[in-house]
C-alpha cells in the first residue's frame, strides 16, 4: 500500500537533488497532497538533506557498488526515518521496499530490505561514533568557514526557530524577546498562529536579518533607498521607523510580494521595479541599504538543500553582481551619506572581500559598527558577522555579514 509521506518525500528529494530545484518550490508542486502528509514529507526530506553525508557513510559498508540516484534516495529516506525520526523499524523498512517497487526498482527491493534491516540492527547509537558535522558539510564550505566551521555545521543539524519583527509597541504573547529586539518562537511554530500576524502587526524575519536596517538607523522623515528590496522585511522595518523609503526590486513577482507585505502591515514606501545596477533617480540618498543577492549559505538551517545545490563557481558569479550593485549604490550615495552592505552569506568572498575591494575602488571607507547585544559578532575591522553557531543556548541565528560605508 502506498505511503503518501514517503512517496512525497521521495518526490521532493528527486526534484531537489535531481533537478536542482529549491525545496520550497518542490513542496509547492505537491498540490494534491494533504497538508498533514506534505508537512511530514517536508520534515523527512529536510532530514535527509541535512544529514546526507552521514547517511551515505552509514549505508556505504552495506553496498557493493554505487546505487542509482533514485535507489540511494530510497535508502536515505529509510535510514533517516530509523536513525533520526524514530520511525517504527517494520514500518520504515516495509514502506521503503514498497517505494522501490512502485518506482520501477523492484529488482532492488531485496537489497533495500537487507540494507535497512542492518541499519535497524546498529540503531541510532551508531551516530555517536561519527563526526556528523564534518560528514554533512561539503569540503569547500567547511574550508571557507575557518575557525567557526564546526559550530556552524553543528547548528545546521537543527531546524531554525521562528523569528519575527513587530510594529512598535506590540509584544506577541508566547514569544521570547531577544536582546537585538526580535521576537522568537520555537521551531515548527506557524507564523499564522503567532498573535498579531492576522492583524498586520508582525512579519517573519530572522533576528540576524533584522540587523542591517537597525544599523542603518534612519531618522524619521529621512529619504532612504532599499536596493534589492524584496521580499520586503527590511523595507517594512525602515518604513516602520518613519523613513521615507524608496524600494527598488527588478523581479516583478517578488515586488508583488513586497507590496502585499506593506499592505498587510499598513506601511508605505515608494516602489520601483527596476534593475538596481542601472536605475538612476533624480536625487541621491543620505542612507542606502543594499542587501545584495548572494549564495545564501547563512540560511542553510531554513533551506537545507542549499549546500547540495551550491558550487564554488556559483560564488564567483555572485561576486560579479555584488560588485556591480556596490558600484551603483556608491553612485547614488549623497556626499555625507552612509551605506549598509549586507549579505546572508557565510562566504568571505561575498562579504569582507567585497567590502575591501569596494573601499579601494570607490573611494569609500568603513564606519565601524558596534552591537552591544551581540559583541561576539563584531569583527576586528568593525563589520558584523553572525552565524548559526552563535547564541546556541537561544537557538542560533542566520549567517549575515554587515558593513557600514561612508565616503573616504
Amino acid at each position: 500500500m502506498a505511503d503518501p509521506t514517503r512517496d512525497s518525500a521521495f518526490f521532493l528529494l528527486q526534484e531537489v537533488l535531481g533537478k536542482a530545484m529549491s525545496l520550497d518550490s518542490a513542496l509547492n508542486a505537491l498540490r494534491h497532497v494533504e497538508a498533514r502528509d506534505k508537512a511530514a514529507a517536508h520534515r523527512l526530506a529536510a532530514c535527509v538533506l541535512r544529514h546526507a553525508g552521514t547517511l551515505d557513510a552509514l549505508l556505504e559498508p552495506y553496498l557493493r557498488r554505487d546505487p542509482p540516484p533514485a535507489l540511494r534516495n530510497i535508502l536515505r529516506l529509510g535510514a533517516a526515518g530509523l536513525l533520526f525520526l524514530e520511525a517504527p523499524p517494520h514500518a520504515a523498512v516495509s514502506t521503503a521496499v514498497q517505494l522501490a517497487r512502485s518506482r520501477k526498482l523492484a529488482a532492488f527491493s531485496g537489497l533495500v530490505n537487507a540494507v535497512l534491516r542492518k541499519v535497524v540492527a546498529v540503531g541510532p547509537g551508531v551516530l555517536e561514533e561519527l563526526d556528523m558535522p564534518r560528514l554533512d558539510t561539503p569540503a569547500w564550505a567547511w574550508a571557507s568557514w575557518g575557525k567557526d566551521a564546526r559550530a556552524i555545521a553543528t547548528a545546521h543539524a537543527h531546524e531554525a526557530p521562528l523569528d519575527i519583527s513587530v510594529l512598535s509597541g506590540f509584544a506577541p504573547e508566547g514569544g521570547e524577546l531577544l536582546p537585538t529586539g526580535s521576537w522568537r518562537f520555537p521551531a515548527g511554530k506557524l507564523v499564522a498562529d503567532v498573535p498579531g500576524f492576522l492583524d498586520g502587526k508582525v512579519w517573519v524575519q530572522d533576528a540576524a536579518a533584522a540587523l542591517p536596517a537597525q544599523l542603518l538607523a534612519p531618522r524619521p522623515g529621512e529619504r532612504v533607498l532599499d536596493l534589492c528590496a524584496a521580499p520586503g522585511g527590511k523595507t517594512c522595518q525602515l518604513a516602520a521607523m518613519g523613513a521615507e523609503v524608496t524600494a527598488v526590486e527588478r523581479d516583478e513577482s517578488r515586488m508583488a510580494t513586497l507590496r502585499d507585505n506593506l499592505e498587510r502591515l499598513k506601511l508605505r514606501a515608494e516602489l520601483v521595479t527596476a534593475d538596481g545596477t542601472s536605475w538612476r533617480p533624480r536625487e541621491k540618498f543620505s542612507a542606502i541599504l543594499l542587501d545584495a543577492p548572494c549564495s545564501a549559505t547563512g540560511t542553510v538551517r531554513r533551506h537545507p538543500e542549499l549546500l547540495h545545490l551550491r558550487k564554488p563557481r556559483d560564488i564567483d558569479t555572485m561576486t560579479v553582481q555584488q560588485d556591480a550593485l556596490l558600484d551603483a549604490a556608491a553612485g547614488l550615495l549623497a556626499p555625507e551619506g552612509r551605506l549598509i552592505y549586507a549579505v546572508c552569506s557565510l562566504q568571505p568572498q561575498e562579504s569582507v572581500v567585497r567590502v575591501n575591494a569596494a573601499c579601494a575602488r570607490l573611494g569609500l571607507k568603513r564606519d565601524p559598527l558596534t552591537l552591544p547585544a551581540l559583541p561576539e559578532a563584531v569583527t576586528d575591522q568593525g563589520d558584523i558577522r553572525t552565524h548559526p553557531g552563535l547564541w546556541p543556548e537561544r537557538g542560533g541565528l542566520d549567517g549575515f555579514f554587515i558593513a557600514r560605508l561612508v565616503r573616504a
